[in-house]
């Protein structure tokens, strides 16, 4: 039997797995479809299995305190989450009782620093944008009648702007534009609609996911589209990005890196076989 624990960020739910002495091992994909199956497992958008750092420094001592390892709920691996990574730090914290503040999560996307906030949310430094990748093309494209500019966080995006987002039929469209043949390893999406300079609706089609309602690397690719090719002028120091499950807020540092905030949320525990 497999202890688990379900947690979620803004709706974006996950299965949760203290794996850091390696008892569950190397998931097989139909192991993890089977367990995010909303009908006949747990249901979750992925996987997160809690284990030990890889990376260490010249001492041999782990330079992070964790390290998530992710996989989709079609049992793809993932390089990244932005949401996953806060419910990883509330996860790690509350599985080692730890007292910290300030945390290092190792991802496939490399190390992720998180802030444990006094309101109880986290702020995760995503890193910065990539705007030229192998994974998609250097300029905008047209695709389904709506234009996409596209940004790596770790993983692809493509970030198109509507007038309404209600009017988004996201399980016809999504896929379409994720399996589109100019992007070689699939693609997230979202769909952007402006409510004013600083708050913006969205919905998301994830890779290897599906219709989802949060995500956090969607979250910050808004947020890069927005301030590198729409120019829009982000005035205040955060702005709120409305996702169908609950409410994101994307700001940046000195650096031009991206800071993610939002909630982490234990859901319930339980043991499957």
């Amino acid at each position: 039997m497999i202890e688990f624990y379900k947690y979620h960020g803004a709706g974006n739910d996950f299965i949760m797995i203290d794996n850091r002495e390696g008892h569950f091992g190397v998931p097989e994909a139909e192991k993890v479809k089977l367990l995010c199956d909303r009908h006949f497992g747990i249901g979750g958008d992925g996987v997160i299995l809690l284990e030990s750092s890889k990376k260490a420094d010249s001492a041999g001592s782990p330079q992070a305190d964790c390290f998530m390892n992710y996989y989709n709920a079609d049992g793809t691996l993932a390089e990244m989450c932005g949401n996953g990574v806060r419910c990883t730090a509330k996860f790690f914290l509350e599985q080692t009782k730890a007292k910290l503040k300030e945390l290092q999560i190792d991802t496939r996307a490399g190390i992720k620093e998180i802030t444990c906030n006094n309101n109880g949310s986290f702020s995760v430094n995503m890193g910065a944008p990539v705007f030229s990748h192998a994974d998609f093309p250097n300029s905008p494209l047209v695709l389904e009648n709506i234009e996409f500019s596209f940004v790596s966080m770790g993983n692809p995006h493509a970030v198109g702007f509507v007038k309404n987002v209600s009017d988004i039929d996201i399980s016809q469209v999504g896929p379409k534009i994720e399996n589109n043949s100019h992007f070689p390893n699939k693609i997230n999406v979202e769909f952007v609609e402006k409510v004013s300079d600083n708050y913006f609706k969205v919905k998301v089609w994830e890779r290897g996911c599906g219709a989802t309602l949060a995500c956090g690397t969607g979250a910050c690719a808004v947020y890069a589209i927005l301030k590198n090719r729409v120019r829009q002028d982000l005035t205040q120091k955060e702005i709120t990005l409305e996702f169908p499950g609950g409410k994101l807020y994307l700001s940046e540092n000195e650096k031009g890196e991206i800071i993610l905030r939002g909630e982490a949320q234990f859901v319930f525990k339980g043991e499957i076989e």
